[in-house]
Parts: structure tokens; sequence; C-alpha cells
């Protein structure tokens, strides 16, 4: 698998529509708490996002001669804002490699999860995160409880 840092600037829209199919995917896969209605709100803001994001990791399915990506993440300052792996691709180590790439680049140690997605929250604690806060709602104040995670810097 291969990581490349999307430069704002050149962040062409065929790739953010792709990080945007890529999200849903995780998103049905894992935010089983969230309903279609929900996930169809949420869209014009990831996509926003994704825009607007310093740091936009993308990795690469390996073998693809087309550079066919299959999970981003993104970073401000020193917090992941957004780690998301297509559903087909989930368990193959792209999460990891991601977040040891945001690790090595921006020395991200903190990150916010939801409360009701246990695999993320066991994923960033294996490596080496711990919840010191929680918040009853997301940043939206949608009723979506939030856990604050941070890692120490090793």
């Amino acid at each position: 698998m291969q990581i490349i840092n999307s430069e704002r600037e050149a962040r062409e829209e065929s790739l953010l529509q792709t990080l945007t199919e890529i999200w849903e995917s995780s998103v049905r896969a894992t935010h089983h708490f969230l309903s279609a209605s929900d996930v169809e709100k949420l869209r014009p803001q990831v996509q926003e996002a994704l825009k607007q994001i310093p740091v936009l990791l993308v990795c690469l399915k390996p073998n693809s001669e087309a550079n066919q990506p299959i999970g981003f993440l993104g970073v401000e300052g020193r917090k992941v804002e957004m780690l998301f792996i297509d559903g087909s691709a989930r368990g193959a180590g792209a999460g990891s490699l991601l977040m040891h790439k945001a690790f090595e680049l921006t020395h991200a140690n903190e990150v916010d999860v939801n409360e009701q997605n246990p695999q993320a929250i066991g994923f960033y604690e294996h490596l080496g995160f711990c919840i010191f806060a929680r918040s009853e709602t997301d940043s939206e104040g949608r009723p979506f409880p939030l856990l604050h995670m941070r890692r120490e810097q090793s």
C-alpha cells in the first residue's frame, strides 16, 4: 500500500468524490447508529471537510495501476479529524498505515471517536490512545456521544 499526501490546492473534484464514496462505505460498515437520513445529511459536510482539512493522507490500493484510493485520513493541528477505510478494504492494514504516517508527519496525538463505534475505540486503543474525556453530543450537537482520546508521544 502506498500513502500520498494530497495538498489542499491540488485536490481534484474526482478525488474528493471518490473519498466521499469511501467515507460512505466505511460509515455504512461501522456506524450502525446512523440512519440513512443521517448519512445523507452528513455527505455535504464531509465533502466540504475534505476540501478544507489541512493534511489529507490517502492510501492507495496495492498493485493498482490506476492509483485507486481505499482509505484516507485528515489531520488538523495534531488532531486526527477523520479516518475512513472502504468497507471492502477494512482489516488489511490501511488504517494503521495511515495513522503511522500521520504520527510521522504531524505528530498527531488526539482523536474523537463515536462512543457507539467499539471497533474504532479498540483500533485507537491498540495504537496507544486512551480516553481522557467524553461529550454527550458530537461537535454539531447531535445525540452521538464522543470519546476524546489522546496518545502520549513516543
